[in-house]
C-alpha cells in the first residue's frame, strides 16, 4: 500500500519517526506520543497541508514523500459507528484520546481514518513504536513541490 505525507524540510520528509507529531500534538494525537500522518494520496496529504498555512506563514519548501506499507493484515480501519460525535473539530480531546490509545498499545502498524477535511478520502496514522515499523515502511521517493501561489490566497 501506498501513502504520502508532505513535510517542510528534506530531513523532515526522511524523517518516519512521528517526533513532530510528538512535538505538537494534532487531531489523533496528544503532545508526547509519536504519531506519524500519512494520506491515501498526493493530493489529500497537499490539502491536509495547507489548511495550516496562509501568505503570511507559508513555508518556503514543501516536500512529498511516497511511502509503501508493507500489506500484512496490520492496518485498523476505524468504523464510520466508532468515529466520536464532532470529531472533524479542531482539538477534540476523545480523538486524541483515541489515537493516543491506538499508539500505545502498538496493536496496529497504521490505523485507518477519514480525511475531516474530505470524509471521502482517508488518512492513514502510522505507529512508529509498532515492533518492526522501520521494517514495513519504506519510503519510495521524495521530491519538492511547487506551490501554485493560487492555493495561498
Amino acid at each position: 500500500m501506498v501513502v504520502y505525507r508532505i513535510a517542510q524540510s528534506l530531513s523532515r520528509a526522511r524523517d518516519i519517526s512521528g517526533t513532530g507529531a510528538a512535538k505538537y500534538g494534532g487531531r489523533w494525537n496528544s503532545k508526547g506520543t509519536y504519531m506519524l500522518y500519512t494520506s491515501a494520496n498526493s493530493s489529500l496529504a497537499y490539502l491536509e497541508n495547507l489548511v495550516h498555512f496562509d501568505e503570511l506563514n507559508f513555508p518556503p519548501h514543501l516536500y512529498i514523500a511516497e511511502m509503501e506499507l508493507k500489506e500484512n493484515g496490520l492496518i485498523y480501519e476505524l468504523p464510520d459507528k466508532k468515529y466520536p460525535a464532532g470529531w472533524q473539530t479542531h482539538d477534540h480531546i476523545e480523538n486524541k484520546l483515541m489515537g493516543d490509545k491506538w499508539m500505545v498499545e502498538q496493536r496496529f502498524m497504521a490505523i485507518k481514518v477519514r480525511s475531516a477535511i474530505n470524509h471521502l478520502e482517508s488518512n492513514f496514522l502510522l505507529n512508529p513504536l509498532f515492533p518492526g515499523y522501520h521494517d514495513q515502511v519504506t519510503i519510495n521517493y521524495i521530491e519538492p513541490i511547487i506551490v501554485d501561489a493560487r492555493l495561498i490566497k
